[in-house]
């Protein structure tokens, strides 16, 4: 069998199925997409024009960062130690007044894929204004993306009134439709800054169009006071009322949610997305991981944006996230290691309604995985390779990125020790435990 590429690492994390762990794989490459995988002492049956050893490595799908604001990391750092609303009023949206415009946006957004892409995330969900020009700065990088026929019931640089963003969210769902790389998505600013009829006609886009709509719900506990006050029930039950909860809502936060909050949201198959990092920033609260997941809601998992975070680094977000969902629960058993890589994977591809072709190592998906060194200093010895992923590893240890088979990350390491302690001395030592370990 002829292929393009064959990836040769010692282990693979295919996701689906979930909780398998495969060692001496190799993964095919062809036309983008993944061909084959198979035991290396098989791999003599493909003929590839370039073989890539990964010693030490594990293989992964790309991850999918289920919410982000790609161009705000040019607000990195911008208002710490604030509450959301000051934080939104007193800083970021005065600044947004200042610089908001294409050219903030695709540059905003191409200084955020190059540093998404170098942290294995290969797709990421945003959530801003300008939205071609956000897509034009991600796919640059490499990146598929989905972005936002956007609206927030405020005059911006985007747009004056709620008929305006309307109407051009429409023209951005046709700008993007069967675009392989670019997705849309209808996006509602939040609860407390859209009004009902915009909100009905949001919710008509998605049902027309069958798109997801990604929207901030449930992020503090003043949103649902104010909601119960001005509407008589919390935005759950409101955005429900206004056709808003479906199977295509992406409910972002959702940090204060009752049993009843968690019902609607399982019974309608929506899904869930989790910034723990954002959250605990800006002191928002503690979202129910566990009792999300215990419910059956799809749960993925998001940076946020940069100024809220502030980095976007998915596998430092879903190891804080894991060991917040233990810490809360009181169980260490909430947050198993596998259904968070799945949370990171596939939880947010599924959301996207992108899982066919992303967020898993399976035939004829695309090609978009990165690989990871856990036989480092700082990871060995390696006696559970998922664990190790999520809990010693980061995005320094990441090698290589390739989306749709194209090689978009190559990144070596150049560490040296000055006291002498070498990466091969390192590693006979913890080969030579680790062997004394396993049984």
């Amino acid at each position: 069998m002829q292929v393009e590429k064959l990836l040769k690492p010692t282990w693979m994390i295919p996701v689906v199925p979930e909780g398998v762990v495969l060692k001496n794989h190799v993964l095919a490459v062809s036309e983008g997409r993944i061909a084959a995988i198979a035991p290396a002492s098989e791999a003599g049956q493909f003929e590839a024009r370039e073989t890539v050893e990964l010693p030490g490595e594990v293989l992964l799908p790309g991850l999918v960062n289920l919410h982000s604001h790609a161009a705000m990391n040019l607000l990195r750092g911008l208002g710490p130690d604030l509450c959301l609303q000051d934080w939104l009023q007193k800083k970021i949206w005065p600044a947004e007044g200042r610089c908001m415009g294409p050219e903030f946006v695709y540059e905003g957004s191409r200084l955020a894929g190059e540093e998404m892409v170098q942290s294995g995330v290969t797709c990421t969900n945003d959530h801003y204004f300008f939205p071609a020009d956000a897509a034009r700065g991600l796919t640059e990088a490499g990146m598929r993306c989905a972005v936002s026929a956007f609206l927030i019931g405020f005059p911006s640089a985007w747009a004056k009134t709620d008929d305006e963003y309307l109407k051009k969210a429409e023209e951005v769902i046709q700008q993007f439709r069967g675009n392989p790389r670019v997705h849309v998505t209808v996006a509602p600013h939040a609860p407390y800054t859209v009004g009902d009829e915009s909100m009905r006609a949001l919710a008509g886009l998605s049902e027309r169009y069958g798109l997801p709509v990604h929207i901030h719900i449930h992020e503090t506990a003043a949103e649902i006071r104010e909601s119960m006050e001005k509407y008589g029930c919390r935005p759950i039950e409101r955005l429900r009322r206004l056709g808003i909860v479906s199977s295509r809502l992406i409910s972002v936060h959702s940090v204060h949610l009752n049993d009843e909050d968690i019902g609607t949201l399982a019974r309608a198959g929506a899904s869930v997305c989790h910034c723990p990092s954002s959250n605990l920033k800006l002191a928002s609260g503690f979202a129910p991981v566990e009792r999300i997941m215990k419910a059956g809601i799809n749960l993925g998992i998001g940076t946020d944006g940069a100024a809220s975070n502030d980095k976007l680094d998915m596998l430092a977000e879903t190891r804080l996230a894991a060991m917040l969902a233990k810490a809360t629960a009181g169980d260490p058993t909430a947050a198993p290691v596998h259904k968070m890589l799945y949370a990171a994977t596939m939880g947010g591809a599924k959301a996207l309604g992108w899982d066919k072709e992303i967020g898993s190592l399976e035939a004829s998906k695309n090609a978009d995985v990165f690989s990871v060194l856990l036989e480092e200093i700082t990871s060995v010895p390696v006696l559970e390779p998922a664990a190790q992923l999520l809990y010693s590893a980061g995005r320094e240890n990441i090698t290589h990125v390739w989306i749709d088979g194209r090689l978009v990350v190559e990144k070596q390491q150049t560490i040296r020790s000055l006291s002498g302690m070498s990466r091969s001395r390192a590693l006979s030592i913890a080969h030579k435990w680790q062997n004394t370990v396993e049984p």
